[in-house]
């Protein structure tokens, strides 16, 4: 079953190896395990629905537990203590437009908010409910989620936006093709969700963003319904589907989605490549993602990253045995970097690719390594996830924040991000251990991914202070250095009020005055993406 607190399904556990407890004592301190609330305890907080009865929607208390909150910083403390402040005061699961258009009338008649639900993945607060007092109802798309064409001849795909990523995949490879779009949520995050927030996924360099995937579909609104035709292309006005892109659950439902696909590949390889510092690796994917090989990743991981990866792997022996035979090369325990290399096709793509971009990682004093690391990253990409579950319970927490920058600007902006956190924890009396990797690399720029973990205090409010200070810092940082506030997890509520920086005054009223147009009466996702 599906964690109601935590990350993923609770028969999965990803425990803190044992020798890593010694690395995370040196770069925190000695975990502060918390005692988390029981999920019976937060069902009997749940308060009464208020609503009139409705056969599309489930008032059950343990239901709203579970829609109540997604995988941000906040919302895992709100679940882990118990301390929910609202609920959706039901849970709706509708099976066709038709029932989506009778929600938005109930919605009407109550004064009700809707708050479309994909996977309950997000990690900045896209389907939590207001605290305004009025009633919100989760719409759980996941009865929308079927394989509704295939048109071989286009290469084309229509899905319920309700659709999650492993049934989506299931559906295309028993035909023979794929989607490619893999983001670490990938498990439990659905085609629906992946559009609304932009979604870019880890083999994007190969596949694309969701933006280059999502050819057309159809969204309800509470004005009427809008249907985006897949053309290949089109110079008839500005694109309407880049308005529904990153639209947040504020101008509908999503409820069909029409997809680019691919012939599945006939093969796959990841290699590991070491750089002596970051720098140096960053020169050398700069340079290979600008010589075009037909690569499907490269992962740059930070020297602290590095260590991080090496000292959670679990393998003692091989990890020291790693250390001393890179150490014995010249490669100091401390500044090397892991960078990861996918390539993604036939036999003859995959030995140009691996030729271009292992040359080019040696003329800037990379070192291949092989392959194990690579299939050891690939085995855990999407288990990785779970060790937020097992560091929370040993007493340590740790979240996440990205952006994306052109070259020139990718060193000095994840400098000062680093920085910036350390600087919000300073007179806390508490230490912070930051690292980072480029993920999604483009011909003019970089995305900038980066991991904080820190210690669980006894008081949850002050675990919650010592992760605002630090996220907001970030946030500054990363707005005073020009970047995007988000490249890849959407704008929610954290994002919010970082996002006019980036869109103007003018710009924000254009999204503004869509979704007015759209959701006349105000009862489409409030408070996210803007207030």
């Amino acid at each position: 079953m599906r964690r109601w607190n935590g990350w993923g399904d609770d028969s999965v556990i990803y425990p803190v190896p044992p020798s890593a407890l010694p690395h995370l004592m040196e770069w925190v301190g000695e975990g502060n395990p918390p005692r988390d609330a029981s999920f019976e305890e937060v069902v009997r907080a749940v308060p009464a629905a208020g609503l009139p009865d409705h056969p599309l929607i489930s008032t059950d208390a343990a239901d709203r537990v579970r829609h109540a909150r997604g995988q941000s910083f906040p919302d895992w403390v709100a679940l882990r203590t118990g301390r929910i402040t609202s609920f959706p005061a039901g849970i709706a699961y509708p099976e066709s437009e038709e029932d989506i258009q009778a929600l938005f009338s109930y919605a009407r008649q109550t004064g009700a908010t809707l708050i479309p639900y994909g996977g309950g993945t997000s990690v900045v607060g896209h389907i939590n409910p207001e605290p305004d007092g009025r009633p919100s109802i989760t719409v759980d798309l996941s009865r929308m989620s079927k394989l509704l064409d295939l048109d071989r001849v286009s290469r084309l795909a229509t899905f319920g936006a309700g659709i999650r990523g492993p049934l989506l995949e299931a559906a295309l490879r028993a035909q023979g093709y794929t989607l490619g779009h893999y983001p670490q949520s990938f498990e439990y995050s659905t085609l629906g969700g992946w559009i609304a927030t932009r979604s870019s996924g880890q083999q994007s360099l190969r596949y694309g963003r969701i933006e280059q995937h999502f050819a057309g579909g159809r969204l309800v609104s509470p004005a009427g319904v809008l249907d985006m035709p897949p053309y290949p292309a089109s110079a008839a006005g500005p694109d309407l589907r880049q308005l529904v892109l990153g639209s947040e659950g504020r101008l509908g439902i999503i409820t069909q989605a029409v997809v680019r696909i691919s012939p599945l590949p006939e093969s796959e390889e990841f290699h590991a490549v070491f750089f002596h510092t970051f720098e140096e690796g960053l020169q050398a994917v700069r340079e290979i993602v600008q010589a075009h090989p037909p690569l499907s990743m490269l992962r740059l991981s930070t020297g602290e990253e590095t260590e991080a990866t090496l000292a959670l792997a679990g393998h003692k022996e091989l990890v020291n045995l790693a250390h001393q035979g890179l150490g014995a090369l010249g490669y100091k325990r401390s500044h090397k970097c892991l960078l990861i290399v996918g390539i993604t096709g036939d036999q003859p793509t995959l030995r140009h690719a691996k030729s271009v971009a292992l040359s080019l990682s040696r003329r800037h004093g990379g070192l291949p390594t092989g392959q194990y690391m690579g299939k050891q990253w690939i085995k855990n990409r999407f288990l990785s996830p779970y060790l937020r579950n097992s560091l929370w319970e040993a007493g340590y927490a740790i979240d996440t924040l990205e952006t994306i920058t052109p070259w020139l600007d990718v060193l000095p902006t994840l400098k000062a991000i680093i920085g910036a956190i350390h600087q919000a924890m300073e007179g806390t009396g508490e230490r912070v251990f930051v690292f980072a990797h480029l993920s999604h690399l483009y011909e003019t720029g970089a995305s900038i991914y980066v991991q904080y973990l820190f210690r669980v205090m006894p008081d949850p409010d002050q675990t919650l202070e010592h992760w605002r200070r630090m996220k907001e810092a970030a946030s500054r940082a990363i707005v005073e250095h020009r970047g995007t506030i988000s490249h890849q997890h959407g704008v929610g509520v954290d994002h919010a009020p970082y996002l006019e920086a980036e869109k103007g005054a003018l710009g924000m009223a254009l999204i503004r005055d869509a979704a007015s147009r759209c959701d006349p009466d105000g009862i489409m996702n409030q408070g996210k993406l803007f207030r």
